[in-house]
């Protein structure tokens, strides 16, 4: 329970950076183009017997579920907040991440099974068809990675997104080194060695998705910002001799939210202190929701933590 303080003030600002930009075209384009590959990539493998072609279009197969995902999730983002949902549904950007994370395990598992199976009992597939058909996949996950390329670097799911069709496009480069090789030597344990270094190409990548995904959804202090310059920075604004009850976190993939109680013994420094505050703490460590309670007792919340 916490103990009152005599007088209190909020000052309350949201920032506008890095707000989610619209990707909808290039998820409707990467959708289609993916899902028509996904189709013809499978037919192939299956029909030529290359374990590497099944293996990817696997992976493309998740590829275009998480796009949908993903989309969703930027659109949810965009509602405005209500009486149930005060926030709107912008943290379904981070669910969208975690779901991706898991639909890209699945996947590695399903292809780890068959490609064992092929190490089991070979079967000499159609390098031909493996490098025609990979070869397209070069150009569509090539093209479909260059529609996520300016977002990459605001929004974990652009960015997941932009990996996972450039990773697409270098797995299909392999399929056709496999194709080539297998037409070169009669090797065909090749095909399923291909598709072992596939599944761990698809893995490195999912690892860190799934990590950065994972602390969004505990609400840990995002990577870009450092905890530690935000606190120093409070507690070096005029007047102010105590900074507690600190908390930055993800209230979606592009936006971070910060409280924290600011004890001024001079007395509240006015609405001009608290917008300046807000604007350097949205333009120099890229919080845009910030909310500040100012104090003039040094008592603390018995209840809080510092």
């Amino acid at each position: 329970m916490g103990v009152g303080h005599s007088h209190s003030h909020h000052g309350h600002d949201h920032g506008h950076s890095h707000a989610p930009a619209d990707f909808g075209r290039a998820f409707a384009i990467g959708v289609v183009l993916n899902t028509g590959f996904v189709v013809v990539e499978a037919i192939f493998g299956f029909l030529s017997g290359s374990m590497a072609l099944v293996a990817d279009a696997g992976h493309n197969l998740s590829d275009v579920l998480g796009l949908l995902i993903a989309w969703a999730a930027s659109v949810a983002a965009k509602r405005p907040p209500s009486a149930r949902f005060t926030f709107g549904l912008k943290s379904s950007t981070i669910l969208a991440a975690l779901a991706n994370a898991v639909l890209l395990l699945l996947a590695i598992g399903a292809i780890l099974f068959e490609t064992i199976h092929r190490f089991i009992d070979p079967v000499e597939p159609q390098g031909w068809t493996m490098i025609w058909v990979a070869g397209i996949g070069i150009v569509i996950n090539t093209a479909t990675a260059l529609l996520f390329l300016r977002g990459r670097k605001h929004d974990i799911n652009i960015r997941g997104a932009f990996l996972h069709m450039a990773a697409d496009a270098l797995v299909s480069v392999g399929v056709v080194i496999a194709g080539a090789a297998i037409l070169l030597t009669g090797a065909v344990l090749i095909d399923p060695i291909v598709s072992l270094i596939i599944v761990l190409v698809i893995a490195w990548g999912t690892f860190g998705l799934l990590k950065d995904a994972v602390k969004m959804s505990l609400l840990a202090v995002p990577d870009s910002v450092n905890e530690t310059e935000v606190r120093a920075f409070l507690a070096g604004l005029p007047g102010v001799e105590q900074v507690h009850h600190l908390h930055i976190w993800p209230m979606s993939t592009t936006e971070t939210a910060l409280t924290a109680h600011l004890v001024m013994p001079g007395g509240h420094p006015g609405d001009a202190f608290l917008h300046k505050a807000a604007h350097e703490l949205e333009h120099h460590h890229a919080i845009g929701h910030v909310t500040l309670q100012v104090e003039i007792s040094q008592r603390t919340s018995t209840g809080g933590c510092a």
